[in-house]
């Protein structure tokens, strides 16, 4: 048995790497009133398609279970950071939507946010460096989490008869 096998050294470094930057990344997201949890949430509708997701598909991204991204939302609607907008073509189904006082929030945390990366992460790589660290992670994260990117893509008009 190689105790020494690189695929063991692989893992270990992404995971010590991820543990280290969360650590670094955490006090900004702390100081804004954001748990980890919180700002992915939140990130993820802000980066989506009009500022929003149907909960299957945030639940998805975040690999949340349904009743556990039912909890996040609900807290950040409580905080007034996410509002719930029924589907109009399917009534089982909701959106979860980014309010402005959600896209505040985001605004004063990333400044910060964007300087930790900065320092801890992606300043240390060259250009071509970060590139190809960035088509490496997407290949993997399409195999690993295939529905990580579950409802980015825009959703075509309801159409509507006259």
């Amino acid at each position: 048995m190689n105790f020494d096998d690189p695929r063991l050294t692989a893992v270990g470094l992404l995971t010590e790497v991820h543990s280290g930057l969360m650590s670094r990344l955490q006090p900004a997201l702390s100081g804004s009133g954001l748990s980890e949890v919180d700002f992915e949430t939140v990130i993820r509708l802000a980066r989506s398609p009009r500022q929003r997701l149907r909960m299957s598909d945030l639940a998805a991204q975040t690999q949340l279970s349904t009743s556990g991204v039912t909890r996040v939302v609900d807290r950040l609607e409580r905080e007034g950071l996410v509002r719930r907008e029924a589907c109009a073509s399917d009534r089982r189904a909701s959106y979860a939507v980014l309010t402005d006082a959600g896209r505040e929030r985001l605004a004063s945390v990333l400044p910060q946010h964007l300087s930790d990366i900065e320092e801890w992460f992606t300043g240390l790589l060259s250009p071509d460096e970060l590139a190809a660290f960035l088509a490496s992670l997407r290949k993997i994260r399409e195999l690993v989490r295939p529905c990580a990117t579950a409802g980015a893509s825009e959703e075509p008009a309801a159409t509507t008869s006259p």
